[in-house]
């Protein structure tokens, strides 16, 4: 594809059409090698806008492959829900504001760049470039640097202070010693003193805490999108009174913020820390915009979503209920893209669309097809056992070869990949050889085969080449569960782990705090111990190697009631504990044995009507999707009670499968229950089902903390008179208060949010 006079000379955007899957990575390669050979005419550097997080990352590996050359960017979204009360990871973070500090910092090179990030990182704003460009702090060893200065910026930056540095964005003090865990790549780094002068800078492993290297110069960038200096606290109280009004006591947020204090969630009010935001692209300024395949569908779709919580915050702040924290939310464009914004994206000179499809060329856009198709996929001969599927594979390589195509075999794994050439070998493929890129793929032998790790979905053809990956011959990657661990997980594995102060739970003798180690010489030989007291100043000295009998106190400690060391409380408790945990192994035997004898209605969805509901989906089932309905039906329609439960990621489809058991129960005369753990799915879901069951004689209602009283009262009634068809809402629906006429179907949303008791309650 000839791309660099395109991307010259066009003004308008354009399209790369026929990107078969697994040829993306192929795509947004050119049209960055492009950039770069156009020289100083345009900024060598790609955004690249995906779906999702996860084919963020499997473009990334193939970009690997396909363009080693190329210095990818990775820039994620944050984990965690629009106005969430909870913070993005730390680990997430550093990646951001490590790859914003890259761009700043780099506006050319002697490489093409490539940043990949996803549609909902690409919707939200980021904080303004001068201020990312300003934040860096610069070391070197021999340099004067004051210690009390740089944990300060540390602290200022995101840094948390820990007791050992095991992740991105800790940092901890010993004496003259201060070991951060630095974004950027970078890693752990130990930073060495004497007096006011920095001696050493060396990069050491977290799990060894070994100096591993020296560095001769360090570049600090923050781990936070905002600094808590006292000019952006006072920011910050500005802007909060100004749009929200006056501070009311009990507002923990402005508290926290007003004292200097981090608190939870305190990311969503970013805005409020800057005199303005940025957007990704003001960061790379002249770049081409890559779109993937349905892109802009997700940030369509991501701003909708960040609206309809947007609306539940604003709903909850008006109804909120006395001595609760109101949740403020900042409006969606402080924090957000417009709509508008959005859509002129698509519009904008060097904005590519990856499609898969061969798309006509039209008045508004350039169309360049890559010419890629799907490569084969050997379904038929897995399902077939009197064929062979590698034979079958090894045909198809020799059929490609004598079309004059390149080959390249890709696997998920290096051991994969020699275990896949093995099993080739076996079956006629001898002539294969390892390759590390595309580029020394097609420097072998014509009649050989290049064997890569190449991590894709699906392999695709083109003129010249042919890629066949691993799960077109074995099919879907079966993903091993590791082994579950010996020890609970809060169980404490090194004395590291603990600092003085720290409430723990010995197996034997119960509560008590640990004080430090201590050394003790018993039978003449020194051993290294926990010290431990308990209740009236009695003291346990546990060995070092005994520390499996610990585990860590899992409520607040402030008002913690030790136990006596000796007494009989703790063993008391613990049989006491036993009792209730084989009444309740006993009770659970009972339900299920009852279940498996009692008889239930038959729940069957009309063929006509529900072909009418089903139509109103509008994406086609996957595979997956589809055998979880049918698997879900099949239960209804048996005549016995069902327990199903339904894993899948975020986006993975399975409200649909909960809306047609609903149908099904609903038109069969029952009630349904949906029960969830917040108010703002709970908000979410009664919006969804309501609009799928519109024009149908089902009655949909909620039941949650953000219905008014009058509504709550209501939907209560319809409940217990049978009216209300299908209600939604949060652990309220557990109530006693709450009495259903014919409940026939309780779907459950993110049940590892309720606890046992619940669960079999309800079974009962």
């Amino acid at each position: 594809m000839l791309l660099s006079p395109l991307l010259l000379q066009s003004r308008r955007p354009f399209t790369i059409s026929e990107v078969a899957d697994g040829a993306e990575a192929l795509a947004a390669a050119e049209v960055t090698r492009a950039l770069f050979k156009a020289g100083a005419d345009l900024p060598a550097l790609a955004l690249l806008v995906t779906r999702d997080a996860v084919r963020a990352q499997a473009l990334e590996q193939a970009l690997a492959f396909f363009a080693p050359e190329i210095e990818v960017f990775s820039f994620p979204a944050w984990d965690c829900q629009p106005y969430d009360r909870a913070s993005p990871t730390p680990a997430v973070l550093a990646r951001r504001m490590g790859t914003l500090s890259r761009l700043v910092r780099s506006r050319g090179g002697e490489r093409p760049r490539l940043v990949i990030t996803t549609a909902n990182a690409f919707v939200q704003k980021v904080p303004p470039v001068a201020w990312v460009s300003a934040q860096a702090l610069a070391a070197a060893p021999g340099n004067a640097m004051d210690m009390n200065g740089l944990t300060q910026w540390l602290e200022h930056n995101g840094f948390a202070r820990a007791t050992t540095v095991r992740d991105a964005g800790e940092y901890a003090v010993r004496g003259g010693i201060v070991d951060l865990y630095a974004p950027g790549g970078l890693g752990p780094i130990r930073l060495d003193f004497f007096g006011d002068t920095l001696e050493s800078i060396r990069q050491f492993d977290p799990e060894t805490q070994r100096s591993t290297g020296n560095l001769r110069m360090l570049e600090l960038i923050p781990t936070s999108e905002f600094q808590m200096t006292s000019a952006a606290i006072r920011r910050f109280r500005q802007g909060y009174v100004g749009m929200f009004g006056a501070a009311t006591k009990g507002d923990l947020l402005y508290e926290a913020v007003s004292e200097g204090r981090r608190y939870p969630g305190m990311e969503h009010w970013t805005p409020l820390f800057h005199d303005d935001m940025s957007r990704l692209t003001d960061y790379a300024p002249g770049a081409a915009i890559i779109l993937d395949h349905m892109a802009l569908d997700a940030a369509r779709e991501r701003l909708s979503q960040a609206a309809d919580y947007h609306q539940n915050r604003r709903s909850g702040l008006e109804a909120v209920a006395p001595g609760a924290t109101p949740y403020k939310p900042l409006p969606l464009e402080m924090l957000y893209l417009t709509a508008e914004e959005l859509a002129a994206v698509q519009t904008q000179e060097r904005t590519v669309s990856l499609t898969p499809f061969a798309a006509p060329e039209a008045a508004s856009a350039t169309v360049v097809p890559l010419g890629a198709r799907k490569g084969r996929i050997f379904v038929a001969e897995r399902a077939d056992e009197s064929a062979n599927v590698f034979d079958a594979a090894v045909g198809h390589v020799r059929a490609l070869q004598k079309a004059g195509k390149r080959i390249v075999v890709g696997a998920w794994s290096d051991g994969s990949r020699d275990r896949l050439a093995g099993v080739l070998a076996d079956h006629g493929l001898t002539q294969a050889e390892p390759v590390a890129s595309l580029a020394a793929a097609r420097r072998i032998d014509a009649g050989a085969v290049g064997l890569a790790v190449l991590p894709l979905e699906s392999g695709f053809e083109l003129a010249d080449l042919a890629i066949v990956c691993e799960q077109d011959i074995l099919g879907e990657r079966m993903v091993r569960a590791k082994a579950p661990s010996k020890r609970a997980k809060d169980f404490i594995a090194e004395v590291s782990s603990l600092s003085a102060g720290d409430v723990v739970v010995h197996v034997n003798h119960g509560i008590a705090r640990f004080i430090g180690l201590r050394t003790v010489t018993a039978l003449g030989s020194p051993h290294d111990c926990l010290e431990l007291h308990y209740h009236g100043g009695d003291k346990l000295f546990l060995p070092v190697e005994n520390i499996e009998l610990l585990s860590r106190y899992g409520s607040e400690d402030s008002e913690v009631q030790l136990d006596r060391l000796g007494g009989g409380a703790w063993q008391a408790r613990k049989a006491k504990l036993k009792k209730r945990i084989l009444d309740m192994a006993r009770q659970l035997i009972k339900i299920a044995a009852a279940r498996l004898m009692r008889e239930a209605p038959k729940l069957v969805a009309n063929d006509n009507a529900y072909s009418d509901f089903v139509a109103k989906f509008p994406y086609d089932a996957t595979e997956d999707q589809q055998n979880a309905i049918d698997a879900v039906l099949d239960d209804m329609a048996a005549g016995r009670p069902m327990d199903r439960l339904i894993c899948g990621d975020v986006g993975f489809g399975k409200t649909e499968v909960a809306l047609r058991a609903a149908y099904a129960a609903a038109m069969a005369g029952k009630q349904v229950a949906v029960v969830v753990p917040t108010t703002l799915l709970s908000r979410q879901h009664h919006k969804t089902f309501a609009d799928r069951f519109r024009g149908l004689p089902v009655n949909v209602a909620q039941a949650s903390r953000m219905v008014g009283s009058a509504d709550l009262s209501a939907a209560k009634k319809g409940i217990a008179d049978g009216t209300v068809d299908i209600v939604v809402g949060t652990h309220a629906l557990l109530g006693k208060s709450i009495q259903f006429k014919d409940l026939g179907l309780l779907i459950v949303d993110e049940e590892q949010h309720f606890g046992v008791g619940h669960k079999e309650r309800l079974k009962e």
